[in-house]
């Protein structure tokens, strides 16, 4: 497995790992902690593991955390995902800057998105699983969504989107959510 840093996203990390495949298919390390720890990340870091299950055309964000913000780690376990990353950090050097990326079950890489960036998705395929290691519990109260169409980010989504949840299809603007942060 090798660290890949993301140019656009200071901070974010690619982890790419080599799958053995053979006739039965294949074996595949999805996290190592050397690795992570090489990266300049506490692997120890991590406070909670969760999967989200997704049909096809499903956009999942944009979402991220007030306060100390929340760190994560994703992969597309089964299926194939496109992948959103926007760097809302005002201090970064690549704030504002978004990387999109397709996750899928072949490859498993995992996703590091350091906190402070909006984070989304949307499967590519029926079904879509994405596993999550996240560095602190979660809190409801801290949760801050971006409209997924917001003209601004202008995500170039590639698929129509047959379905989100309540709270993503009424999120605020991108300007709205930066004067929550704030």
């Amino acid at each position: 497995m090798k660290a890949i840093p993301v140019a656009a996203i200071e901070g974010a990390y690619l982890f790419e790992p080599a799958p053995h495949r053979d006739d039965r298919g294949f074996f595949s390390r999805t996290f190592d902690r050397d690795v992570v720890r090489s990266a300049g990340i506490d692997p120890d870091g991590f406070a909670q593991d969760s999967v989200s299950r997704s049909h096809r055309g499903v956009v999942r964000g944009m979402h991220l955390r007030s306060g100390a913000g929340e760190s994560k780690l994703v992969r597309c376990s089964h299926g194939r995902i496109f992948d959103v990353v926007v760097d809302l950090r005002p201090g970064s050097a690549s704030y504002r800057n978004q990387q999109h990326f397709l996750l899928d079950d072949d490859a498993q890489v995992s996703l590091y998105i350091p906190a402070g960036c909006a984070h989304g998705f949307q499967a590519l395929t029926e079904p879509a699983d994405v596993s999550y290691r996240i560095d602190r519990g979660h809190d409801p109260r801290e949760d801050v969504t971006i409209a997924f169409d917001d003209p601004e980010l202008a995500i170039p989504w590639p698929l129509p989107v047959t379905l989100m949840s309540d709270r993503d299809r009424a999120a605020p603007s991108l300007a709205d959510a930066l004067r929550l942060l704030a």
